[in-house]
């Protein structure tokens, strides 16, 4: 028996970590892969969370197993509920779910099918070179990262099987036997690479081998459910307290159901002992290979499991408790407005960032279709309070425009199907024109409006009876226009563009009026003539950018043929 780990140092470390790098790019492959088949149903999901503990653990548990990775639903939670779309006590919920849901993939890493790791590659890539069908296609990259998370796993196994005889290596794992060693070593190594799967992955490699017990294995469990808070910590940096509230709850639930299991280690030994295969005919190490992988799973799917119902019931005084440690702070308005939606940590995901850029073109177009009503007031009454505060609204839309366009500037780079990229598209545009229609009020119908006011010149009653008709149905289109984007609403769309001869007609109407009082009426001032008229053509340029957004909207809808439940709710924008 060697006694030192000699010249087999280098090969042994060079297959562990190059295995674990094959893992972990398998795990990202096959979670990238889910996220785009089910990135719409998760998005639907999250959004229709309510108050009720158990449709949001049920929620967390599902999305999580279907994107293999806790760690990535936490990070969502995280920024959902720094956008103010989930409370506090609707994120400790899918949180706990979220632990529920992770057991999925220690199950299937359990399962001996490391053989068809080479099988998986060859048809998981074959799927995804061949196969013109983006739906296709991901399906062949999920099994294409499942079939590297077994391969690298199998390279895992390989490289440790010498270790069954070197005592050095063997005096170490005998070492884990310490629980609080054990949670501490998984705690650690689990915040580096910040995937619980994976270290949870070479705990069940080494178990296979025959070289951690149940004990041991038990306990680094434990501590990779520690360690996986690492990824909501670093994805709360930044957020509002809301965010960090969310961290803090990952955290307290995870290293309380650990401190609440850890006195009764030994009865969960025996259950999963009851409950799990079990190899008599074997002994020593060959035996603890056949028992203790499917073993560890069994307790880690129970120690989760458990954890959330326990805590369900107290999620209320939890959320007080954590609110009490970590109080939010009231929000300053700031000068300048700030997205609200657009928070990198859905980049990961395209249905679900697209989703937030829908939301703040909502956000956008209101200030917008302020401006328009403001605009109209304005010049028909001559306020020059109103006109001063378009350019404030002003300057909000061209912030939300650059915010917009950058957060898709980054979301074109990402793997995108070609509905999204038609969406992305779409929304571009759509942002483009609602930024012109706030060029259009601030540039030309402000400096009209103040132009009016310095030369204190009074509309007559007549010229105001024949303009806000005209007015009126400018807004009406714009307002049926935003809808129709926030919506994908191709009713709302096409309403609008059929809107172009009436609003032409209404048009028509006040220019001829204009033309009358010119012909008929000595005193009429030319200047109010001018006026009147560049404000019917600043109006009309309103129009034709809403049609514009309008149009889009139809010719997305014809050719993705959209449906989502979304689109068909009235919507309410926050400020």
């Amino acid at each position: 028996m060697e006694t030192t780990l000699s010249y087999k140092i280098i090969p042994l470390l060079l297959g562990l970590f190059g295995g674990l790098a094959l893992f972990l790019f398998g795990l990202e492959q096959m979670t990238t892969a889910l996220k785009s088949i089910a990135g719409n149903r998760l998005k639907n999901m999250f959004s229709r969370i309510t108050a009720n503990r158990f449709k949001g653990a049920f929620t967390g548990a599902f999305v999580t197993a279907v994107i293999q990775s806790s760690s990535i639903t936490t990070v969502l939670v995280v920024g959902f509920i720094s956008a103010g779309l989930l409370n506090l006590k609707q994120a400790i919920s899918i949180i706990m779910g979220a632990h529920i849901g992770t057991t999925l993939t220690v199950q299937i890493i359990a399962f001996k099918v490391t053989e068809l790791a080479f099988v998986m590659i060859i048809v998981g890539f074959g799927l995804k070179l061949l196969v013109k069908q983006e739906k296709v296609k991901h399906f062949g990259l999920m099994i294409l990262g499942l079939g590297l998370i077994f391969l690298g796993m199998n390279l895992m196994s390989e490289s440790t099987y010498p270790m069954r005889s070197n005592k050095i290596f063997l005096d170490l794992m005998s070492n884990m036997e310490n629980p609080l060693l054990a949670i501490i070593v998984a705690t650690i190594f689990t915040a580096i690479i910040q995937t619980s799967a994976a270290t949870i992955g070479i705990v069940i490699t080494l178990a296979s081998q025959g070289l951690i017990s149940l004990e041991a294995g038990i306990a680094l469990t434990f501590g990779a459910n520690i360690g996986t808070c690492m990824t909501a910590i670093l994805a709360s940096i930044g957020t509002p307290r809301e965010g960090k509230q969310a961290a803090l709850s990952h955290i307290i639930v995870n290293v309380i159901g650990v401190l609440i299991w850890l006195p009764f280690i030994f009865y969960l030994i025996e259950v999963v002992k009851y409950i799990s295969p079990s190899f008599p005919n074997l002994s020593g190490m060959k035996r603890l290979a056949a028992e203790v992988p499917r073993q560890i799973a069994n307790a880690h799917t129970i120690f989760n499991i458990a954890n959330t119902i326990l805590f369900l019931p107290f999620i209320s005084p939890l959320a007080k408790f954590i609110s009490w440690i970590l109080p939010a702070k009231p929000i300053a308005e700031p000068e300048k407005v700030k997205p609200k939606y657009l928070d990198e940590v859905f980049l990961k995901t395209p249905g679900l960032a697209l989703e937030r850029v829908r939301l703040e073109l909502g956000r956008q177009s209101k200030r917008a279709l302020i401006m328009i009503k403001e605009i109209s007031e304005a010049v028909l009454i001559a306020d020059k309070s109103k006109l001063k505060k378009i350019k404030k609204m002003d300057d909000d839309i061209d912030a939300l425009h650059e915010y917009i366009i950058s957060y898709l500037s980054k979301l074109s780079k990402k793997e995108l199907s070609n509905s999204e990229s038609s969406l992305l598209q779409s929304y571009i545009i759509s942002s483009n024109y609602i930024e012109y229609i706030g060029d259009v009020i601030e540039t030309n119908l402000v400096t009209l409006g103040r132009e009016r006011v310095a030369a204190e010149i009074e509309f007559s009653k007549k010229s105001e009876f024949y303009l806000r008709p005209f007015l009126d149905k400018v807004i009406y289109c714009a307002d049926e226009s935003f809808l129709a984007l926030v919506q994908s609403n191709k009713k709302r769309a096409e309403n609008v563009i059929d809107m172009k001869h009436e609003v032409n007609r209404l048009a028509g109407v006040a220019q001829d009026h204009l033309e009358d009082r010119l012909h008929t009426e000595k005193d009429i001032p030319l200047t109010e003539y001018r006026i009147i008229s560049d404000i019917v053509e600043n109006m009309k340029r309103i129009y034709y950018l809403s049609k514009r957004i309008a149009k889009d909207v139809v010719e997305f809808n014809d050719n993705n043929h959209l449906k989502n439940p979304y689109f068909q709710e009235e919507i309410k924008f926050d400020e």
